[in-house]
C-alpha cells in the first residue's frame, strides 16, 4: 500500500506547479486537472483505508544521518482526516469553476488551492515534528495568497494579519518541538509514543495549535479571512486550515504525548471562553461570511473540549464532529458564496426573501445548519451529544453545562441569519447559483442528514480510531 500513500501526498503537491503551465494551454482542462489531483488523494486515501482498520497500516520511513529519520504512516487518524480534507476540497474546487470563472489570476487559484490540499495530505501523514512543521507553513503560505486573491488594499491587509498570526505562532510550536526534542532525542512521533513532556513544551506546542485553528484570543484572523472567496473561505473553515490545528493536537496529545491532568482542565476552559465569545459575536454581526466564520471558532471549542475531555466518549465525539463540521460549515460558506455571487453583498440587513429565488440554496443552508446546531437527526446531533456527555463522565459538569448554552446561542444566531437572509421582504432579486455550485451546497447539505441517519459507519470508523489511545479512561 505504499503507492497509495505516496500517490496521496505527491499528486496534489506535484501537481499544483503543472496547473499554471495546463492553463496556458487550456483552461478548462486546467480546472479539470485540479479537481482530479485533489480526488487522487481522496481516493488513494480511501485505498489506505481497509489496511488502517485491520491494524496494518501503510508506512514509508527512511534513516537520516545524525540520527534523524521521518516517514509517512496512514494509521486510522491519518487516513480519517486525510478523507475529510480531500473529499471536502474536490467539492471546493468543483464549486469552483463557475465561482470565480470571471476572476483574474485563476491559475494562481488552483496552483494554492491544490497545494493547500496537498500540505495537508503530506501532514496528516508524516510521522516526524520538521515535516509537519514544514507542511504546516507551506499551508500558511498558500492561505496568505488565496486570502488577498483579489488584490485590495483591505484583502491584502487581512491576508497578512492571517499570515503573521499563523506563522508567529507556528514560530512558537517550532521550538516546542525542538525541546521535545531535546527532551526525547528524537522528532520521530513514531518513537515517542507514551513520553511525557513538561508543561513548558505543551504550552508552546498548545499556542501554535491555538494559532492556527483561531481558537480565543488568537482568534480574530478567521472572520477577518471571509474577504477571500467564498470557496477558500470554505476551504480554511471547513476542510483543511483550522482543521490543521485540531489534527495537531489530536495526533500529539492523544496519540503520542499523554496530556497531565492540569491540561484536561485548561484547553476546556479556553475551548468554553472561545465557544462563548464568538457565538455572542455572531449574534452582534451582520456580514453573514463573518457570522458563519465565528460560528466555526465557536464550534472548534465544541471539538477542543471532546478532544481534551480525557473520555473516550468525548473524544469520539470530537472526532465525529470534525466530520459532520466540515460537511456542514462547508456547505454553509458555498451557500453564503451563491448568495455573495449573486446579490453582489454579504451584509444580512440588505437582504430577505430570497427562499422565493433561492428554493435550493435555502433549504440546503437550513439543512446544513441544522446539523451545526446539533439538531436530530443530523451528523451534528450525535457527535455534540457525545462530546457533552464525554465531559460530564469526565468531571466537568460545569464547562459541559457552558457548552449547552453555546449550542443555544448557536441556534439562535444561525437561525437569526436564515431569517434576515430568506424570509421577510425581498430585497434582491439575485437567483440560484450555477449548477455545479447548487449540486455543491446540495451535495454537502445531503451528507450532513446522512451522516445522521447512516450514523453507524461513521462512528464505528471513530471508535476505531480511539481504540488505539491506551491512556484515555472509558
Amino acid at each position: 500500500m505504499i503507492g497509495p500513500l505516496l500517490l496521496a501526498i505527491l499528486t496534489p503537491i506535484i501537481g499544483a506547479f503543472i496547473l499554471p503551465a495546463v492553463g496556458k494551454l487550456s483552461e478548462k482542462l486546467r480546472d479539470i486537472l485540479a479537481l482530479l489531483f485533489v480526488m487522487t488523494a481522496f481516493f488513494c486515501s480511501a485505498a489506505l483505508l481497509p489496511s488502517a482498520l485491520a491494524g496494518n497500516p501503510a508506512y514509508i520511513g527512511f534513516t537520516l544521518p545524525l540520527g534523524m529519520s521521518f516517514g509517512f504512516l496512514a494509521d486510522n487518524l491519518a487516513v480519517f482526516m486525510a478523507m475529510i480534507s480531500s473529499f471536502v476540497g474536490g467539492v471546493i474546487v468543483f464549486y469552483s469553476v463557475t465561482y470565480i470563472d470571471d476572476s483574474p489570476h485563476k491559475s494562481e487559484y488552483y496552483l494554492m488551492v491544490t497545494l493547500f490540499l496537498g500540505a495537508m495530505m503530506g501532514l496528516v501523514y508524516s510521522t516526524n515534528l520538521i515535516f509537519i512543521y514544514v507542511f504546516w507553513e507551506i499551508s500558511a503560505i498558500s492561505c496568505w495568497r488565496l486570502i488577498g486573491y483579489y488584490r485590495e488594499p483591505e484583502n491584502i491587509i487581512r491576508a497578512d494579519k492571517a499570515f503573521l498570526v499563523t506563522v508567529f505562532g507556528a514560530l512558537v510550536m517550532l521550538v516546542g518541538f525542538i525541546f521535545i526534542y531535546t527532551e526525547s532525542g528524537t522528532f520521530d512521533l513514531t518513537k515517542m509514543t507514551g513520553t511525557e513532556i513538561s508543561n513548558v513544551t505543551v504550552t508552546l506546542v498548545l499556542f501554535g495549535i491555538f494559532s492556527k485553528s483561531a481558537t480565543l484570543p488568537l482568534h480574530t484572523w478567521l472572520p477577518d479571512a471571509g474577504v477571500a472567496p467564498a470557496p477558500v473561505t470554505s476551504l480554511l473553515h471547513a476542510a483543511v486550515l483550522v482543521k490543521i490545528g485540531i489534527y495537531a493536537f489530536a495526533r500529539l496529545f492523544l496519540f503520542t504525548f499523554p496530556l497531565g491532568d492540569i491540561w484536561h482542565i485548561i484547553v476546556p476552559a479556553i475551548a468554553a471562553a472561545s465557544a462563548l465569545v464568538s457565538a455572542g459575536a455572531a449574534l452582534l454581526e451582520n456580514d453573514l461570511k463573518r457570522i458563519i466564520a465565528y460560528s466555526t471558532v465557536s464550534q472548534i471549542g465544541f471539538i477542543f473540549l471532546g478532544l481534551a475531555s480525557d473520555s473516550k466518549l468525548g473524544v469520539a465525539g470530537g472526532l465525529l464532529y470534525i466530520l459532520m463540521h466540515s460537511l456542514a460549515k462547508g456547505g454553509l460558506f458555498l451557500c453564503a458564496g451563491i448568495i455573495e455571487h449573486n446579490a453582489k453583498t454579504k451584509d444580512v440587513r440588505k437582504l430577505g426573501g430570497l427562499i422565493r429565488t433561492m428554493p435550493i440554496t435555502a433549504i440546503c443552508f437550513l439543512v446544513c445548519s441544522f446539523s451545526v446546531m446539533g439538531l436530530p437527526p443530523f451528523g451534528g446531533f450525535f457527535s455534540k451529544f457525545m462530546v457533552i456527555s464525554g465531559s460530564i463522565n469526565a468531571g466537568s459538569p460545569w464547562i459541559s453545562a457552558v457548552f449547552v448554552v453555546g449550542t443555544l446561542m448557536t441556534i439562535l444566531y444561525l437561525m437569526r441569519a436564515f431569517y434576515l437572509v430568506f424570509l421577510g421582504q425581498p430585497k434582491s432579486d439575485a437567483r440560484e447559483g450555477s449548477r455545479s455550485m447548487v449540486a455543491s451546497v446540495v451535495g454537502l447539505a445531503v451528507l450532513s442528514l446522512l451522516g445522521g441517519l447512516l450514523i453507524f459507519y461513521p462512528s464505528f470508523f471513530v471508535q476505531s480510531i480511539v481504540a488505539q489511545i491506551g491512556w484515555i479512561p472509558l
